[in-house]
């Protein structure tokens, strides 16, 4: 599994609702180009929203993110797909920093590959990593911005 961390200077429930929130997705998250649609029942397990997906340049493909399980604020587990190139299982887990409610968090992101690209998981890890890692340093500077107007 490829993990990735960043201490985030925000509360929990302030990041949570952030990765709650599809349409910041192009906003942080490296590939992620636009949303499409996101079904009524967001973000309730097993609801989707439907995206696309950058692979080269103009190049995108459209797909969706469906939620695989929820415990709002500390935990969010997504099914990625970007087919024809496959599936991931995504689990964004936020631990406060300390006993303040208001403190930062920690976010932890655990993704693999599923289906057919499971077997590829020891080649893909180092990319899907450092993915990640930017991603988080991407959604850290949107949460700042946030936290900033308010």
């Amino acid at each position: 599994m490829a993990r990735s961390v960043r201490e985030i200077p925000a509360p929990v429930g302030v990041v949570f609702d952030v990765l709650l929130d599809p349409e910041t997705y192009p906003d942080w998250l490296v590939g992620a180009k636009e949303i499409r649609a996101v079904d009524d029942d967001w973000p309730e397990v097993g609801s989707r929203f439907h995206h696309r997906v950058g692979l080269a340049g103009p190049v995108t493909v459209a797909d969706s993110t469906k939620v695989l399980a929820i415990d709002a604020p500390n935990l969010l587990s997504l099914e990625v797909r970007a087919r024809p190139l496959g599936r991931g299982r995504a689990t964004f887990t936020l631990t406060a920093d300390g006993p303040d409610p208001a403190a930062g968090c920690r976010v932890q992101v655990d993704e693999e590959p599923i289906g057919t690209l499971s077997p590829l998981h020891p080649l893909l890890a180092p990319f899907i990593k450092a993915r990640n890692d930017t991603s988080l340093e991407q959604l850290a500077a949107l949460v700042r911005t946030k936290e900033g107007s308010r």
